[in-house]
C-alpha cells in the first residue's frame, strides 16, 4: 500500500503539486513568506499581507519587489534580520523575535522561523511568521510591574538600586562625575491623617509628576517608598547637583496641594552625595545620601544637605548602620535582660531593694556588652523600639522566665519589678494588643509589674497615654513616669494622669549636694508627688551624700551606681540562655 501511494504521488502534476502546496499557504494561521537573497519577496500569503497592509502583487511585482526590510520598526530588529538571514544562507536555521511597524498595517511583535530552499534558478528563503504580539505585551507589562512603583509611574526601589549599581560598576572605567540625591517630603503625614491614605497617593502622584519633569532623560527618578524619591544624576559634578537639589526644593515648596475645601503646602529634605572613583558601593552611596537627608530635617527641614562626611552626617550613617544590626539581633535573640535594684528610704538602709527595674544590653556576634545608650536612639528613629519592647516582655514574662523572675525577686525581696516602654509602641495597637495576651498569660502577679513612661512621652501623647494606663491598670499593673523634672513644663497634667510613680530626673539629683537650684527642684517635686499620692524615686544616686540629702527630703526611693550597679537579672548564665531562648 505504501510503495502504491508513493507511487501515485509522485504521478501527480506539478501544476496540482503548486495548487496544493498554494492552498496550504493560503489557508496557514501564521504569515508565510518566500524571499530572494536580496531579501525581496517572491511569495506572500494572505495573512502576512493583511498584517503588512499591502498586497502579495504588489509585494512581488516584477521588477519593483519589495525587500522585507521596510517593515521592521525598531533598528534593532532590522540588524536582527539581517544577522539571522546571513546565518541562514550559510545552512543554519534561525528563530527570533522582531518588531513589524509596517506604514499601512498595524504594528505587532512576531517571532520568525527560517529556513534556506536551495533551487537551480538559485537560493530563497522561506519564512514562517507567529504573531506573539498579546505575549509580548503581558511580558512588557509584567516587566514595567516589577520595575516601576504602581502609584506614581516612576522606577521603584529595586529598579533604582539596580541602576545605582550598575552606575557603580562603571566608575572604573568612567568615573564620572555623577550625583545621588535622597528627597524626602516633610508634610506628607499631615495630609494622611488629615485627608486619608486617598489624599496622599494623589499628592505622590502629583509630586512626582513634577519631580520628573525637572530631571534630564537619562537620568533616574524613582519613588523609594513611602514619600521618599531617589534621582541619579548623570555626568554632573556635585556643584551642578547641588544646584538641581536646590530646584527641586524650590519647586517641592512651590508646589499647592488641593484636597476638596483643604489646601496643603509641602516641602522637602534634601541629601546628596557625589559618586565618582573614590565610591565604595552603591550601599556606601545611598547610605551617605540618606543620612544628608537626616541632617538637613535635623535642621529644619525645607533644605538641602550635602554629605562632605562631618560629625551630623556620619553620626546619621552610623544610625542607620545599627537598623540591620539590630534586626539580625532580634532574629538571634542576641538581647540581655539586665537589673538595677531601686532602695526603699522608708527603712533608713543603704542596701537592699525595694524594687528592681528591668534594662536592656544588646551582646554583639563576639560578645561584646552594648548598652542602651548606643543603639536606642537608631531603633526609635528607624520604629524598631516596638519590636524590642515585645522581645523584653516575651523574654520576661513568658515561658519559664516569669518563673524565674518571681524567684529572682523573692531574692531580693522586690516588691516591684518596673519596665521601660517607648512612646512608639504606646501608639502601637498591635503592641498593646500583644501586651495584653501576655498578662493575661503570665504567671507573675500583674501587680508586681509596674511600667515606666518618659515625661516627655506623657506630655506629647497625653490622651494616649492616659488610656493605656486606665486600661492596664485593671490588670493591676503601677505606673512610673519616667526622667520627670526634664522639661519642667507643667505640673497640671498630673491631676490627669493615673501614675503611680514619679521618677525624678537624674540631670537633677546627680548635683543635688552642690547645686541649690537642683536640690529645691527635686524638693518641688517630692513635694507635689506628696500632694498628689504619688511615690517618688530619684535616679542617678552617686554618693552617700546625695542619698543623705534624698532622705531629708523626704523622696520614697532611690537609684544609682551608689545604691546598686547593674547586672544581668538571671545571674552569669543569662547571655548564653538569651542566645538559646
Amino acid at each position: 500500500m505504501k510503495n502504491l501511494l508513493q507511487t501515485r504521488a509522485s504521478k501527480l502534476d506539478p501544476d496540482i503539486e503548486r495548487e496544493l502546496l498554494r492552498a496550504y499557504i493560503d489557508s496557514a494561521n501564521d504569515g508565510i513568506f518566500v524571499i530572494c537573497d536580496e531579501m525581496k519577496f517572491h511569495i506572500a500569503n494572505p495573512l502576512l499581507s493583511e498584517w503588512l497592509g499591502v498586497d502579495e502583487e504588489e509585494l512581488t511585482a516584477h521588477g519593483r519587489r519589495l525587500p522585507i526590510t521596510d517593515f521592521f520598526g525598531l533598528k534593532e530588529s532590522e540588524a536582527l534580520f539581517l544577522e539571522q538571514f546571513k546565518a541562514v544562507l550559510n545552512g543554519q536555521t534561525a528563530r527570533f523575535e522582531v518588531d513589524l511597524n509596517p506604514p499601512r498595517g498595524e504594528p505587532r511583535w512576531v517571532e520568525i522561523s527560517l529556513n534556506r530552499v536551495r533551487l537551480e534558478a538559485g537560493e530563497l528563503v522561506i519564512g514562517i511568521l507567529r504573531d506573539i504580539t498579546e505575549r509580548k505585551v503581558l511580558h512588557t507589562t509584567l516587566q514595567h510591574h516589577a520595575s516601576h512603583d504602581d502609584l506614581t509611574g516612576l522606577l521603584n526601589r529595586r529598579e533604582f538600586q539596580q541602576r545605582l549599581y550598575a552606575l557603580v560598576a562603571t566608575l572604573q572605567t568612567d568615573p564620572g562625575p555623577h550625583a545621588l540625591i535622597y528627597v524626602d517630603l516633610d508634610q506628607f503625614k499631615v495630609v494622611n491623617d488629615t485627608c486619608g491614605h486617598m489624599a496622599g497617593d494623589e499628592l505622590l502622584r502629583q509630586l512626582g509628576t513634577r519631580l520628573k519633569r525637572l530631571v534630564e532623560r537619562r537620568d533616574v527618578i524613582a519613588r523609594l517608598g513611602g514619600d521618599e524619591f531617589g534621582l541619579l544624576l548623570h555626568d554632573l559634578s556635585i556643584e551642578e547637583a547641588t544646584r538641581v537639589a536646590g530646584l527641586l526644593s524650590e519647586s517641592v515648596a512651590a508646589f499647592r496641594f488641593t484636597w476638596g475645601d483643604r489646601n496643603f503646602e509641602v516641602t522637602a529634605s534634601i541629601g546628596l552625595c557625589a559618586i565618582n572613583s573614590s565610591t565604595l558601593s552603591a550601599e556606601e552611596a545611598l547610605s551617605a545620601a540618606d543620612s544628608a537627608c537626616y541632617v538637613a530635617k535635623d535642621q529644619g527641614r525645607n533644605r538641602v544637605q550635602l554629605y562632605f562626611g562631618g560629625t551630623a552626617c556620619k553620626g546619621k550613617r552610623q544610625e542607620m548602620e545599627w537598623v540591620s544590626r539590630l534586626q539580625k539581633a532580634l532574629d538571634e535573640n542576641r538581647f540581655q535582660l539586665w537589673q538595677q535594684h531601686i532602695l526603699d528610704l522608708s527603712d533608713g538602709a543603704s542596701t537592699g531593694s525595694g524594687h528592681i527595674e528591668v534594662l536592656l544590653r544588646l551582646v554583639e556576634e563576639d560578645g561584646t556588652i552594648i548598652p542602651p545608650g548606643q543603639f536606642f536612639p537608631a531603633a526609635e528613629r528607624y520604629g524598631l523600639m516596638p519590636a524590642i519592647d515585645r522581645w523584653v516582655i516575651q523574654h520576661l514574662l513568658l515561658n519559664d522566665q516569669s518563673g524565674r523572675l518571681q524567684m529572682e525577686m523573692a531574692r531580693k525581696s522586690a516588691t516591684h519589678c518596673a519596665i521601660n516602654l517607648s512612646g512608639a509602641s504606646l501608639n502601637d495597637d498591635k503592641f498593646l494588643a500583644f501586651l495584653e495576651d501576655v498578662l493575661r498569660r503570665t504567671t507573675i502577679a500583674c501587680s508586681a509589674l509596674c511600667f515606666e513612661i518618659t515625661e516627655t512621652v506623657a506630655v506629647n501623647s497625653f490622651d494616649r497615654v492616659r488610656d493605656v494606663m486606665q486600661t492596664f491598670k485593671q490588670f493591676g499593673c503601677s505606673f512610673a513616669l519616667d526622667d520627670f523634672g526634664s522639661g519642667m513644663s507643667s505640673f497640671s497634667y498630673l491631676k490627669n494622669l493615673p501614675v503611680d510613680y514619679l521618677k525624678i530626673d537624674g540631670a537633677l539629683v546627680r548635683n543635688i549636694v552642690e547645686d541649690a537650684a537642683d536640690f529645691a527642684m527635686v524638693e518641688a517635686i517630692n513635694r507635689v508627688g506628696g500632694v498628689l499620692g504619688l511615690k517618688t524615686i530619684a535616679e542617678f544616686v552617686e554618693t552617700e551624700a546625695a542619698l543623705q540629702r534624698l532622705r531629708d527630703i523626704g523622696v520614697d526611693y532611690a537609684q544609682g551606681y551608689f545604691i546598686h550597679r547593674p547586672e544581668p537579672l538571671f545571674g552569669k548564665q543569662s547571655v548564653a540562655h538569651a542566645l538559646s531562648v
